[in-house]
């Protein structure tokens, strides 16, 4: 495709603002706010308990003051509302700080029926040691990768042409619309749908969605594939960027999320595109502020909490968790979903984190790493059946053995199908010595997704995917490899290669983009 030069015309920025491509430092006010708030939480939760009298709050408290100093950079205005680093600061501090503490507080651990260790909490420090140290390595390899490359004075920025998206993106929807028709048509209806998906939540006979991998690619694309016609359309149309229209926006795009996959019970794809949506109008039609971002966690949370009994229950699951609090609880005690579970299980690891570490440090464990064995199925997950009859095991073979001992997997009487997490999943491969090594993975995605939040920031309309990109980020430190390959392509597969077709490249003078003056502007930008 042929490349075209656009300048900008120069206009200093504030003295300021030129930090915007310095890698982002430790402010000795935000590291002392962070030490305060850790020593205030653990002195909160000493007054519960006894049980935090012990050594395993130092590890998870340095833990907690490490990461927690980006979540408060992030609150104070020093990172972008989509940076990166900020949205793992938030996420991670409940991940590697507030969730083990709860663990401990509430005696909420594993549901299996496992061995449990005599004592939770000497591998949960064990594992906070093992994460600080990774969360170190993260910090080092994220500011390494983040920089911007030297003596390049030309880049390549990305237009869409809409004379050439609308007619792409219309028939992408067709298709889209098309197929998941064809789904339900496939299982005789809307509600012999949601009965197949909730049998295959509750893992009840074989799965009746094995093999639709590339139709859900498609299908499910719908959505996101509309709130970004929706805001290219936008862009333009002063009236469709007010507060109500953009709400009405979203509201439809979540009822389009739950026809388009969502009603299968996968309550991560209908939150992680909700993310997806909001920073698109955050980038492209009106800057969301944090008041509105506090407002929109308080529904996802409540969204998330009575999802699962959905999931586990379908439509007959969700009628008896609205209809009070009594059945509410006996609900939760036959389908294990409850607010602990959210908080600790859905956004969590701690728990089966520690339990690794225990089995791999247990002098009698008879369980043989893997080697780089969970990784592969991850490779082959959208190849059809047809093309590879015999794929590699998944994970779920190291998963069950690593719990119930050698020998114990089998596809289908027993299996366990829990999600490790970027150092539990190393664990299961190389074991724990090779955890904090692992953290350099994340430091890359986290540098590279921040590296381009930087460069794409004027007139890019990559933009469209940097809030998917962003999210990615999160996934890499709670999911699995699977996870991640079907979060890249199932998710946004398609809303890639619209971009892609749809956009021309034009060449910019990298001295000019330094000194336009209107990115804080449009962007909110006040990196460091």
């Amino acid at each position: 495709m042929k490349l075209q030069k656009w300048r900008y015309s120069r206009r200093r920025l504030p003295k300021r603002q030129h930090t915007l491509r310095q890698k982002h430092p430790i402010y000795p006010d935000s590291l002392m706010m962070a030490v305060f708030i850790c020593i205030l939480i653990i002195f909160c939760f000493l007054q519960t308990s006894g049980q935090f009298l012990h050594w395993f709050v130092i590890p998870v408290g340095l833990c907690g003051i490490l990461i927690g100093i980006d979540a408060i950079d992030w609150f104070r205005g020093k990172l972008n509302l989509f940076d990166p680093v900020g949205i793992l600061g938030l996420l991670g501090f409940h991940f590697f700080f507030i969730a083990p503490l709860l663990h401990v507080s509430l005696d909420f651990w594993m549901d299996e029926d496992i061995m449990p260790p005599n004592d939770w909490r000497i591998w949960i420090g064990g594992m906070a040691i093992l994460n600080f140290l990774g969360i170190l390595v993260y910090r080092f390899s994220r500011n390494l990768i983040s920089q911007p490359k030297k003596n390049k004075s030309k880049q390549i920025i990305w237009k869409i042409e809409p004379k050439r998206f609308f007619p792409i993106v219309c028939v992408a929807l067709i298709l889209a619309a098309i197929l998941q028709l064809m789904v339900y048509q496939k299982f005789g209806g809307l509600e012999n749908y949601i009965a197949a998906a909730t049998r295959a939540a509750r893992r009840e006979g074989e799965n009746e969605f094995q093999g639709m991998g590339i139709v859900f690619l498609l299908s499910e694309s719908f959505p996101i594939l509309s709130m970004m016609a929706f805001a290219v359309y936008a862009k333009t149309k002063k009236w469709l960027q007010t507060n109500t229209a953009l709400i009405i926006a979203l509201i439809i795009f979540l009822g389009l999320q739950l026809i388009f996959g969502g009603l299968r019970g996968s309550r991560s794809n209908t939150i992680w595109a909700l993310f997806w949506a909001v920073g698109i109008i955050h980038f492209w039609l009106r800057q969301i502020n944090k008041k509105q971002i506090a407002i929109g966690l308080v529904f996802l949370v409540l969204f998330m909490y009575l999802y699962g009994f959905f999931k586990t229950g379908g439509l007959e699951g969700l009628n008896t968790a609205l209809e009070g609090q009594e059945a509410r609880t006996t609900l939760q005690e036959e389908s294990g979903r409850s607010w602990e579970s959210l908080a600790l299980q859905d956004l969590g690891r701690s728990d089966v984190q520690a339990f690794l570490l225990y089995r791999l440090m247990d002098p009698n464990s008879d369980y043989e790493y893997a080697w780089g064995r969970t990784y592969l199925p991850a490779l082959t997950m959208f190849v059809p059946s047809a093309i590879m009859p015999e794929k590699p095991a998944e994970k779920m073979k190291e998963g069950t053995e690593i719990q119930f001992g050698k020998g114990t997997y089998h596809p289908q009487l027993w299996s366990s199908s829990k999600v490790y997490g970027l150092a539990g999943e190393t664990m299961l491969n190389f074991g724990p010595y090779a955890v904090p090594f692992s953290f350099i993975v994340l430091g890359i995605v986290v540098g590279y997704v921040r590296r381009w939040l930087v460069n794409w920031s004027v007139g890019d309309n990559r933009l469209l995917l940097l809030p998917m990109l962003v999210n990615f980020c999160f996934i890499v430190l709670v999911a699995d490899t699977d996870n991640y390959i079907f979060f890249i392509l199932k998710n946004s597969g398609m809303a890639i290669l619209v971009i892609f077709l749809s956009c021309k490249r034009i060449v910019v003078n990298r001295n000019d983009l330094n000194n336009i003056g209107d990115r804080p502007k449009k962007l909110g930008y006040h990196l460091p």
